[in-house]
């Protein structure tokens, strides 16, 4: 597994101009749901196929307790329609979401994907791009960000990972109903993305011609002016509900609808 880290990113990715790039995220996949998978694998093999890479940005799964659990019938059906598309020469990034963070090399040395750091700049056809999933830009949200760096430690993953994998699972499903219980209770600006966080991390990266992410389910187009820079902010629609994903090309970016 190839993780790519390096800040300025721009020496590392860069988009072939001859062919789209296309952006998803929140696809919450998951054997519960097997219509939504069914149309995943659908998309891979008619859609994504024509791509020059392809940028899971988070949350492709509705969880994922460790890559122990490679070998679930779900996963493996997943991982062989990844390997196909990796083999025609399409490159696949996947970049740690809040429900999939313990992905690791062993499930993306299965699916030939490589993993991203988040955030991650990249040359998107002449543009600079920064990428990321979006949840650590909702820091208004205080009490998701406690929980974000307890289970980001990485003493508590190693804690986490030796047990059990039954036992993770039942763990994450009785955190899952927590925080949707949480959730009920939070307002919607409180889960969407503070501006003074996302103009701090566009300074940060030096004015980034875009900035794409998901996370909030709240796809739209977002143009800001910062210091003398005109910035668009993509926000990602969640696959499992709306469908929708994002192509940029060298003519620009446009939100797609299964």
């Amino acid at each position: 597994m190839k993780k790519l880290e390096d800040k300025s990113g721009l020496s590392l990715l860069s988009s072939d101009l001859s062919s789209p790039d296309i952006f998803i995220s929140d696809l919450h996949l998951c054997a519960s749901r097997p219509q939504i998978t069914a149309a995943f694998l659908h998309f891979l093999k008619n859609t994504a196929i024509n791509a020059n890479a392809v940028y899971i940005l988070g949350d492709l799964f509705e969880y994922w307790a460790g890559d122990d659990d490679v070998e679930d019938a779900h996963h493996q059906a997943i991982i062989a329609d990844f390997r196909a598309l990796a083999d025609t020469s399409v490159k696949i990034y996947f970049m740690h979401g809040n429900r999939d963070f313990l992905i690791a090399e062993g499930f993306c040395n299965a699916a030939k994907i490589t993993l991203l750091h988040d955030p991650t700049l990249i040359n998107l056809h002449g543009k600079k791009a920064l990428l990321s999933h979006g949840d650590d830009l909702c820091t208004d949200d205080v009490a998701y960000q406690t929980f974000r760096r307890q289970v980001r430690d990485p003493q508590w993953q190693a804690d986490f990972l030796g047990q059990p994998l039954q036992s993770r699972k039942h763990q994450i499903e009785a955190i899952r109903t927590r925080s949707e219980q949480e959730k009920s209770q939070k307002s919607m600006q409180i889960m969407d993305v503070n501006q003074d966080t996302v103009t701090a991390l566009l300074m940060a990266y030096d004015y980034p011609d875009l900035l794409i992410h998901g996370h909030t389910h709240r796809p739209n187009q977002h143009h800001i002016q910062l210091n003398g820079h005109n910035i668009t902010r993509w926000v990602l629609g969640d696959w499992y509900e709306q469908g929708s994903y994002l192509v940029c090309d060298r003519n620009g970016c446009k939100s797609v609808g299964l």
